[in-house]
Order: C-alpha cells, then sequence, then structure tokens
C-alpha cells in the first residue's frame, strides 16, 4: 500500500508514492526480524511501473530494525526509485542467524536502475560477518547522507556499476579492525565521490581491477590505511585501472597516504592516476608505488618475474604536512618493467617528530620531479 509522507524528503513531492516499511509489517524495536516486511516494501516500490514519479521506500526515524542478510533485487518497473533511510538499520548478532551461503554480503541492492540511498540515518553492521552494503550491476546510483559503521568488512563495495555519484557520508570502524574498507570498488566506471568522513581499520577508499573514470574529492580519511588503488594482480590477475583522480583530501594517522599496490606476477595496467592538493596530519608512508605488495610478508620476491602491472603516467601533486614515517616517498616498482611516467611536484612533507626526517626511495621508477621535500634524487629520466 502507497502511502503519503510529506517530511519524508524535500526531494519528494507529495504525489509521489511512498511505501513505509511499517506498513508492511516492520516492528522497529530492534529485536524482531523485520527482513520480510523490508522484502515486502521493496516489492511493491519496485513494482510500481511510472518514468515520471519515483517511489520510494521510506525507513522512518526514531526507530531501530533488524535486518537478516537480505537482497533488494531489480530491476524496478519505474525508471527511478528511492530508499529512504531516516531511522537505524543493525545486523544480527548471532552467528546462527547468518545462513552459510550467505555471509559475504548482508545488504544488497542488484540490478536497479535509477537508484538513490540517503536519509541521514544509520546502517550499523555490529561486526558480525559480511560486507555491510553491497550494489551490483547498478546504474545510475546516488548514495548520499548516511552514516556506516562497524561493517565486518568493506562498508560499502560497489561492483559492475555505471554512473554513480557518492557523497556526504560518514563512515567509522575501530581503527584496529582488519579488512573494513570504507568502500571497496571494483569493475565499475564514471563514478564521483566527495565530501566524506572515513575512518576505519583498513582501506578507505579501494579501487581494484576493471574500474575507471573515478574523481575523487573533499576525503577526511583517517584512521585507516589511505586512498589506495589495488591491490592489482594476485595470482596472475590481468588487471585494468585508469583515470582515477583524487583531490583536495586529507589523512590523518593514516597507515599510508595514496597508494598503488600490485602483487608480482600480475598483468595489465594502472594508469592516468593522480594525487592532487594532499594534507598529511601524522600520516605514515604519505606516497607509495608497491609492486612487491605482499600483506603478511610471506611472499618471495621474483625478480626474475617475467609479467607485471604496468604503472604510468601518474601524478603526485600538492602534498603538504607531517609525516610518522621514514620512507615519505617510496616508488618501488617491478624490476624489470618499471614504472613510467612518474611525476611527483610540489610536495612539502616534514617528520612529526624531531626524532626522525623523512626521506625518498625508489626502485625502477622514471619520471620527474621538482620542488619536493625530501628530495627525489632516485627518480631516473
Amino acid at each position: 500500500m502507497a502511502t503519503n509522507f510529506n517530511g519524508a524528503s524535500t526531494r519528494l513531492l507529495l504525489s509521489q508514492p511512498i511505501f513505509n516499511v511499517f506498513d508492511y509489517g516492520a516492528v522497529g524495536n530492534a529485536n524482531a526480524d523485520d527482513s520480510a516486511a523490508f522484502e515486502k516494501a521493496w516489492e511493491a516500490a519496485c513494482g510500481v511501473s511510472s518514468n515520471t514519479e519515483t517511489p520510494s521506500l521510506l525507513i522512518p526515524m526514531g526507530k531501530i530494525f533488524l535486518l537478516k542478510p537480505v537482497v533488494f533485487q531489480g530491476p524496478c518497473k519505474s525508471s527511478t526509485i528511492h530508499f529512504l533511510v531516516h531511522g537505524n538499520i543493525i545486523a544480527p548478532g548471532n552467528i546462527s542467524d547468518w545462513p552459510e551461503d550467505e555471509r559475504s554480503i548482508w545488504i544488497l541492492f542488484s540490478k536497479v536502475n535509477g537508484l538513490t540511498v540517503d536519509g541521514g540515518g544509520v546502517i550499523d553492521g555490529g561486526c558480525m560477518k559480511p560486507t555491510a552494503l553491497a550494489f551490483s550491476d547498478c546504474e545510475n546510483l546516488e548514495l548520499s547522507g548516511l552514516n556506516h559503521k562497524n561493517s565486518p568488512r568493506n562498508h560499502i563495495s560497489i561492483s559492475s556499476c555505471v554512473n554513480v555519484s557518492i557523497s556526504s557520508l560518514n563512515i567509522t570502524a575501530p581503527s584496529d579492525s582488519p579488512n573494513t574498507d570504507g568502500i571497496d570498488i571494483a569493475g565499475s566506471t564514471n563514478l564521483q565521490i566527495t565530501n566524506l568522513n572515513i575512518g576505519t581499520g583498513d582501506d578507505c577508499i579501494a579501487i581494484n581491477g576493471g574500474s575507471s573514470y573515478i574523481n575523487i574529492s573533499y576525503v577526511a580519511c583517517g584512521p585507516g590505511h589511505g586512498i589506495s588503488i589495488g591491490s592489482l594482480g594476485h595470482d596472475g590477475e590481468n588487471a585494468s585501472v585508469e583515470e582515477i583522480h583524487v583531490k583536495h583530501s586529507s589523512f590523518f594517522a593514516t597507515q599510508n597516504g595514496a597508494r598503488i599496490k600490485t602483487w608480482q606476477g600480475g598483468k595489465g595496467y594502472a594508469r592516468k592516476i593522480s594525487y592532487e592538493n594532499i594534507t598529511l596530519m601524522q600520516a605514515g608512508n604519505p606516497i607509495v608505488i608497491d609492486q612487491f605488495y605482499c600483506p603478511g610478508q610471506s611472499c618471495k620476491n621474483n625478480n626474475s618475474s617475467s609479467s607485471a602491472v604496468q604503472i604510468s603516467d601518474v601524478s603526485f601533486i600538492g602534498f603538504s604536512g607531517t609525516s610518522v614515517a621514514e620512507d615519505a616517498i617510496k616508488l618501488s616498482c617491478d624490476k624489470n618493467m618499471g614504472c613510467t611516467n612518474i611525476v611527483v611536484d610540489d610536495v612539502d612533507i616534514t617528520s612529526s617528530s624531531s626524532k626522525t626526517r623523512p626521506h625518498s626511495s625508489c626502485v625502477n621508477a622514471h619520471g620527474s620531479s621538482a620542488d619536493t621535500i625530501p628530495p627525489l634524487k632516485c627518480l631516473q629520466p
């Protein structure tokens, strides 16, 4: 049943159909399982056929809704659909509530075009099993205004999506929680990401293979592992990443800052990548290219490896601030293939401690540098 709700969002018209989860049996007391009610409300909203109205599923404020793993499946009949989160959504706390085959993703939107998810509410993964919120094969996706916390893995996963806008999110998890990426992107193109606060135990944003034309700006990252390209090339993967641009962002008490990481033996390329106007505050490893990536350090470096992900056309411009690491700039490229056309310019990185002095290092890195502190004399033409 569709109802009107004149306070749902300034973006909604009163004539647009609202599908309130309470009308479909939701309880919202943090204990009752509201999964079936959400599924029924979604089925009704997704079934509205209209090119002029936007059906909206409403999750009212002031309530806490318990959801077990759920899939919001498309395509929907309307060209646009709105998922309006004013209340709090929480995951079940008992492992028995997570079926074995549903422990990789908690909330999934699949093949939904013209989807907007917003509203100012909270999505709380509860530090249980899977990725908290995932979007797969979606086109013209807008995600904004929400608070995401305590996902046991990626907070938000974007996979095989086209034309995505992500803005005004707060994403938090304990700094010592492993694999809790803020946003993980794979196989997606044409993304605009701006005005985010992300503090987790892993990458604030990770961009994986098959991704291109991604613009990231005004992201406050920390704690966490920085904004990363990769890791790419694991188990000989043929990876492709290009046209990734990060601007006007900051790294506070992060393990890394601007990072590109690839495994030995991979294939493909990472190219046309830029990090510009970056502020550092006690950041570790502010500028990193690591073609010997091996978490846990259990890998053997293979200097005779016949393949590597080709890294080229990468710029680090306008970095300033402090670092806790001695390796302020570390460009470790494949010993056979190397990295080409690496540009480092207008960089001023000082130590956050009077006891250390930042320096730079290179392995087979080629390009140019200017106005860089610490000096980058190891960069080859």
